[in-house]
């Protein structure tokens, strides 16, 4: 039967030579299906901008199809949508403005954590390690709490118990 050629935006495949992969990436079709692709990533406050820009598609407002459709130079999109996209666009910037906020309390907790640590090993190296283990039980345990709160952890990664593991079988792995 021969090669063939799979176009992953026109989720189509055809025999593969020269003539007929030539005609098909110069394809309308194809420019279209390229072109929504690409457009799927774009980003909102790009969209929004050249939304506001084009005037009401009559026909789509009238009727509620156009067919034009995606490729039409009038928008398509309602006020409640452009009011939505206002909305991600908000939302995204105070996602973008959070994490600093978040980052010095996530710093703050590394730095916490490396203090705790540089005990244990001053406490190791002076014989005191149960002593500051059970201390540390009882002040709670050395996971963030952020990591609680996820659901369904595997074992690796949940916390020990508060008294340690109990008859911990020897198993010889190989």
């Amino acid at each position: 039967m021969g090669k063939r050629y799979y176009c992953d935006y026109c989720d189509r495949s055809f025999q593969d030579n020269m003539h007929n992969r030539k005609k098909h990436l110069n394809g309308v079709q194809h420019h279209r299906a390229k072109k929504a692709w690409f457009d799927t990533f774009r980003d909102a406050a790009a969209i929004l901008t050249e939304e506001q820009a084009k005037k009401p598609c009559r026909k789509f407002l009238q009727t509620g199809q156009c067919v034009f459709g995606s490729n039409c130079r009038f928008s398509h999109m309602t006020k409640k949508d452009l009011d939505l996209l206002r909305q991600q666009i908000e939302a995204e910037k105070r996602q973008k403005e959070g994490p600093e906020s978040d980052c010095v309390s996530f710093d703050r907790s590394i730095e916490d954590w490396l203090a705790r640590r540089e005990k244990r090993k001053a406490a190791m190296n002076s014989g005191r390690v149960l002593k500051e283990v059970e201390e540390e039980s009882a002040a709670g345990n050395d996971v963030p709490p952020h990591f609680l709160s996820i659901q369904d952890l595997p074992a690796s990664l949940l916390p020990p118990p508060p008294g340690g593991w109990k008859n911990v079988p020897h198993t010889e792995w190989g």
